[in-house]
Formats: C-alpha cells, structure tokens, sequence
C-alpha cells in the first residue's frame, strides 16, 4: 500500500479520530482484530486500476446511487464497475448472506459512482439523464454502459450503517449504455401518473421484485403521481420501503391466530448474532441491539452498549431511535407471520460483536432475519424455558437487556403480580 495508492483515497468519516491517530493501524486500539480504515482502503486498492480511468466501461448490475448530502439538492449517478459480464451479485443484497466481510466490500469496491448534482424535484422535470438513469434502474438484468467522468475517481471511505459501501466516485460527464430489458411491473408502476408511491411498492412487492431494486427505483422518484415525484436519499428510500411494506403486512398479521408455542431463532451472519423470540401473544416488536467494545459505533467503551425500540398491537408513531434496522427487522418478521398466517410478539436481541469491522448497511439485518425465521426453531412451552435457552446463547447477561427492554420487563411485571396475588 504506497503512498501514491493512497492520494486517491480520501476518509470522510473516522471511528474514532483520537485512536486512530494515537494508532494508525499498528496497536488496533480500538480493539478490533483488524484496522476497519485499512479493511476498506484495501478493498478499495484491490480495483486500484480504476484510479487511472476517466471512463469507465462494464456492465451496470444496474445499480443507481443517490446522496444525502445537500439535500435537496443532492448528488446522484450510476454505479459501473470496469468489466463487462454478470454483475447482478454486486448490487443484490438479497443473495449477500454467506459470504465474508471482505466479499462484500470487494463487491463494493468494484463500482464506481459517477455523479452529477440534482434537485429533487427533477424527478418529474425529467432531463436525458435522470431519464436514463430511471431507465437503467428498470432493467432486469446487467446492462453494458460507458460512463466519462470529468476526473479521475478518488476512493472514499464513509462508515454508515443504513446504506452499502461502494467503490471510488467522480463528477459524471456523460453516461451511455446499450439497450434495455426492462422489468414489466416497475415499467408500468413507472408510466402510471396516478398511482400513489406506496400503492407502487406494494404492487411490485406483491408481484415479486426483489426489495432491494424497489428501494433503487423509489430512490429515484419513479413512482407516484407526477406532480408529487422527487428523488430520495438511497438511505432514506431503504427505510422507506421496509416501513411500507411491514405496515401493509401487519395489518394481515394482526388478524391472524395467536402462535401456540415458545420459539427462539438463532442466526449468525459477519460476526453478528441474531436471536429472535417468539411469544405466544398478540402482535408487538422489539428490536434491541448490543454494540460490543471495539465496534465502529462502540470503540471507546469498556463494555457493550444497549439500544431499542419497541411498538405494540397499535403500531409507532415516531421514528424508531435505532433508525433503518428497526424497519428491516420489523419487514422480516412480518414475512415470516404472514407466510405462516399467525401472530405473535417478537423479542429481538442483535449482538454485534469486534468482527464485524464495518457496517455494511441495513441489508445485512433483513436478510440475516430471512434467513434465521426460515431455520427450524427451537420450541417451549414457557417464557421462563425461552429465556433460558436464550441466555446460554447470549454474550450479555439477561438483566443487562431487561434495563432496555419492555416486553422482558413486563413480563416480569405480570410475574410478580401473580405471584403477589397467588399469595393472598
């Protein structure tokens, strides 16, 4: 890694400036097994080639990217790597569980943004651009594509925890590509002008587009009545889309049976355990996740770090303080009980432990919870037995998650209640 590597390079955001320049990746003070700085230049210079490109010519998985940064004007653009073949993998979260941190972030690396600033609104003024870019998020498949930058990229490293990495950026110049095959349910969500944005998401998620290319295409301002269409954020598209779709799905849920039994999910995906418990009572969700010592939102801390929220039968009406995970979480139980035509109330524990260097975006909890809710769970028949059996999977002790939790401490609540009146 040479000097001359690394002026192409650029950190935004540092875990931790103090440590890492008390540090500088040779006594992991953060307490880490790896350098996260160093784990993401790397997959960055592993595509080091790119670097040296002012147009960059390969086959769009397709995949479109839009900042925050601005807002409302914001930056926005394709995201190409420089090969051509089946690229799909690169920007489809969906079949990412399995593979290792570094996988994913050499996926990432590879592409590059190219992007021009925007306002919001041209989504409905439309433009050569905008049009192609809705076009290229339309498609089924990879699309060959030629994108002139007006420099040479520069790679930048930004820990966020909602959206997924990628590889270097540049001003776009221009951005042609071959012809399209165009996904016939987001083609017509598209050309409907009357069509509310949130009936577009239901519709093409009941018609089997992967959620992952919903949220790319509502990112985009595709969807809704023309007058009202603006590009979104990419990370607030995200959320946008689970929010909706979990609603839509729970309001069948919570018309369904009550589940006759204890169960507890066990799941761990890049260095994250997912444990998820099923109570045999109507619909409520919590989410709650531990960031142990050494991770990029817990670096300074002598132990691990507790957040949650949590909604009943009647749902939120704020936004959850944990952000897009809560959402995520919420969109793959609610599969999970629609699919079984049950309900029941959900405890989820995240422990997030050093291994999991970087964040990689919200993706990484839905699909880890899809996975984990279609193993074969382990049943009880009393809270109590469920704890237990949970607690013997769980780094942290219980009583640290009943301080943060509702559904445990109410559970004790009714406890102790009945066994005050059972001794009157």
């Amino acid at each position: 890694m040479t000097l001359e590597n690394l002026k192409n390079i650029k950190i935004v955001t540092k875990p931790s400036n103090t440590l890492c320049l008390l540090c500088k990746a040779g006594r992991m003070l953060c307490g880490k097994p790896v350098c996260p700085i160093l784990l993401r230049v790397g997959a960055l210079l592993k595509h080091k080639e790119i670097f040296d490109l002012d147009v960059v010519e390969g086959s769009s998985p397709p995949g479109v990217f839009v900042g925050r940064f601005g807002y409302p004007k914001v930056n926005v653009g394709p995201l190409i790597p420089p090969y051509h073949g089946d690229t799909s993998i690169l920007d489809l979260p969906e079949r990412w569980v399995g593979f290792s941190l570094e996988k994913i972030l050499g996926f990432r690396s590879s592409l590059v943004w190219g992007r021009i600033p925007v306002k919001v609104e041209d989504a409905r003024r439309g433009g050569r651009l905008i049009e192609l870019l809705q076009e290229l998020a339309m498609s089924q498949k990879p699309v060959d594509g030629e994108a002139i930058l007006t420099k040479k990229p520069v790679g930048t490293v930004v820990f966020d925890s909602h959206a997924q990495p990628f590889g270097p950026s540049a001003p776009l110049k221009d951005f042609r590509f071959s012809d399209v095959k165009v996904e016939k349910h987001i083609e017509k969500c598209y050309y409907d002008y009357d069509l509310k944005a949130g009936e577009a998401v239901l519709r093409l998620y009941r018609a089997g587009v992967p959620v992952s290319k919903i949220q790319e295409s509502l990112s985009l301002g595709m969807f809704g009545k023309l007058s009202n269409r603006k590009i979104v954020p990419t990370r607030w598209s995200i959320t946008a889309v689970d929010n909706l779709i979990s609603l839509s799905l729970l309001e069948e849920v919570k018309r369904y049976d009550v589940i006759s039994e204890y169960r507890v999910y066990v799941f761990r995906n890049l260095d994250n355990l997912f444990l998820a418990i099923f109570i045999p009572e109507a619909w409520s969700f919590e989410w709650i996740e531990a960031w142990f010592p050494g991770t990029v939102w817990n670096m300074g801390g002598g132990k691990p770090e507790l957040m949650g929220d949590f909604e009943g039968f009647e749902g939120r009406k704020t936004y959850a303080d944990v952000g897009g995970c809560y959402y995520a979480a919420r969109l793959a139980v609610a599969e999970a009980l629609k699919a079984e035509r049950k309900q029941a109330t959900v405890l989820i524990f995240r422990e997030i432990y050093s291994g999991y260097v970087t964040p990689v975006g919200v993706w990484n909890v839905r699909e880890s919870l899809r996975r984990a809710l279609k193993t074969k769970p382990y049943i009880f028949q009393t809270f109590r037995d469920a704890l237990k059996f949970a607690s013997l999977r769980l780094r942290i002790p219980l009583e640290e998650w009943v301080k943060v939790s509702v559904i445990l401490r109410k559970a004790l609540f009714q406890k102790k209640l009945s066994e005050f009146f059972g001794s009157v």
